[in-house]
């Protein structure tokens, strides 16, 4: 259960680079939230206390403190949003992020008892807005994750494909791809995976899920191939640099092309839901200790912890060094 943190909840890799957006307004603080602009929290808070009675005040400030990484506290907030409006879609998808980012700091006791939550925020989010489909996918995950016990299966999963499909093929695709990889069905993954992206070829959420596929199944010549193409008819697509390092630091393969990968990617600026800068440092201090480099890991793994100290896995991997 604890995987469905980084599954339901992508927000927390994401960067903030742009400069503050001026938010006397609740247009201006979605816009803050949207450029993940450093002062979106401090104007959500503000807004929310002067517009108590104002559902989206507290959706937004809700984001704000999801990524602050204030999971707690952004639970209350979506809590008090669904109460404001209870026939608000957006505030019952929101309560659901934030279910997702709080269960993975709980333990297994709390983790039981917060699950259902979680489940039932998103099926009320697609019951109000049937064309929700982060909603939908995010049930996927919960329903092939969770025991039946608390709700969880896999033609629960299945049923929210085939509504996936039906409003996007591509999405569809994607979806029915994730179930077969939940089943271990190599052959049919791929194949669910290659007809997304040949339906929507240019598209880079479907280009970076078939990176991402590729690499769970392990077809690293399949990944490699996948990213150069992209990267040689997009030079600025950041996502397929960063995965271009990933896949180096899990394959141990192609090691300098991983390194100029995450060395270019950290000079773009990023966009919505991409890493921060401290992951690819610490991607590329994965890459260094595979070749053997354990000073240049060290480095990179040390610059990762001064971003964010409490980066556990950047701190296990120096660790091992």
């Amino acid at each position: 259960m604890t995987s469905l943190r980084s599954l339901v909840f992508a927000l927390s890799l994401t960067t903030a680079f742009a400069a503050p957006v001026r938010a006397e307004t609740l247009a201006g603080i979605n816009a803050q939230l949207e450029a993940r602009a450093p002062g979106a929290l401090v104007a959500a808070e503000a807004f929310a206390k002067a517009n108590a009675g104002n559902a989206e005040a507290w959706i937004a400030l809700t984001r704000a403190r999801l990524q602050a990484g204030k999971a707690e506290q952004a639970l209350a907030a979506a809590e008090k949003a669904t109460k404001l409006a209870p026939d608000s879609a957006q505030s019952f998808y929101w309560l659901g992020n934030a279910y997702g980012a709080r269960i993975g700091e709980v333990g297994m006791l709390s983790k039981m008892g917060m699950a259902p939550k979680l489940r039932d925020a998103f099926e009320r989010t697609v019951k109000l807005d049937p064309d929700q489909l982060q909603a939908r996918s995010a049930l996927i995950e919960f329903y092939l994750q969770a025991p039946g016990m608390i709700g969880g299966g896999i033609d629960k999963a299945r049923a929210q494909a085939t509504e996936i499909f039906k409003r996007d093929k591509a999405q569809g695709f994607m979806a029915q791809g994730r179930i077969a990889v939940h089943e271990k069905n190599s052959a049919q993954a791929l194949k669910f995976y290659e007809a997304a992206l040949a339906t929507k070829p240019g598209d880079a959420g479907v280009r970076l899920a078939v990176a991402i596929a590729y690499q769970q199944l392990e077809r690293w010549a399949d990944a490699f191939k996948h990213l150069r193409a992209w990267t040689a008819e997009d030079p600025k697509a950041g996502a397929a640099w960063y995965q271009t390092g990933r896949a180096s630091a899990l394959s141990g393969l192609f090691l300098d092309e991983g390194i100029a990968g995450l060395q270019r990617y950290m000079t773009l600026p990023h966009g919505k839901n991409e890493p921060q800068q401290q992951h690819a440092l610490y991607r590329l201090g994965q890459i260094h200790a595979k070749a053997g480099r354990k000073d240049k890991a060290r480095i990179a793994l040390q610059a990762a912890l001064k971003l964010d100290p409490k980066y556990a896995d950047a701190k296990a991997e120096l660790a091992k060094l």
